[in-house]
């Protein structure tokens, strides 16, 4: 079964958009986790627009599942990962002033950068993700960092699919059999929903984990956060 990981940014920005403290997000994460969710994810940004480098100290004895804390691998963040050592750390190349991440990593060109992050964290022992697009040269690259997994960027997927384009799996599914050939575990990620997360994980080998944020939280708007919670569970298995 694929692990289903929870971003919880939009909960951040609601609660940002009042000053206040609802919804709290530390509450958010513990009802998710009760809910059945394997695993919480944030992304802080260096603005802190949505989740707060603070959101992610006070996540950390609140999360007993899988916590994944995405971003760019700037000074302030390599320390507050090091700090806080959550159970992943995804690497995300994304701008500074970034509306979201629209990217994956050029793993050839980055190599040096790359894997001297990488030796960082696992050094901490931090399991490590690579967001990258779906090109078979950037998960060979990948693997030349050392990092533990990749995170597949599905944007292209999720909306090529919208169209009925059914053929848009093919590159992912060819990268995730390249990953699983050469020891690398395959994540997925970036406007993935309940309307193609099921064909998206029936199609994709070795899928180990996904990281659903926008989608769900909007979905739960109209269906609520625990039923929504499940029926991504029952479509993952």
């Amino acid at each position: 079964m694929t692990k289903l990981s929870v971003n919880i940014n939009k909960i951040a920005t609601l609660r940002n958009s009042r000053g206040g403290d609802v919804p709290n997000v530390i509450q958010f994460a513990k009802d998710v986790q009760r809910f059945g969710a394997e695993g919480v994810t944030i992304h802080p940004r260096p603005d802190e627009r949505h989740i707060r480098y603070q959101d992610a100290y006070d996540l950390k004895p609140v999360v007993h599942t899988e916590y994944n804390i995405e971003g760019n691998p700037i000074t302030k963040f390599m320390d507050m990962v090091l700090e806080i050592k959550p159970t992943q750390v995804t690497l995300v190349p994304d701008g500074i002033n970034a509306l979201t991440s629209n990217a994956g990593w050029d793993t050839i060109k980055n190599k040096d950068f790359l894997t001297e992050v990488i030796s960082e964290f696992k050094r901490n022992n931090i399991r490590t993700s690579i967001f990258v697009d779906p090109d078979t040269k950037q998960i060979e690259g990948a693997k030349l960092t050392g990092t533990d997994r990749i995170e597949l960027y599905t944007e292209g997927f999720a909306h090529q699919y919208s169209l009925g384009n059914n053929e848009a799996i093919k590159p992912y599914a060819t990268c995730a059999e390249l990953a699983n050939k050469i020891g690398l575990g395959v994540n997925a990620g970036h406007d993935l929903s309940l309307e193609n997360i099921k064909f998206f994980k029936d199609n994709i080998p070795g899928l180990l984990e996904v990281s659903i944020g926008h989608a769900l939280i909007s979905e739960s708007l109209y269906l609520g956060i625990e039923n929504v919670v499940n029926m991504y569970l029952n479509k993952l298995k």
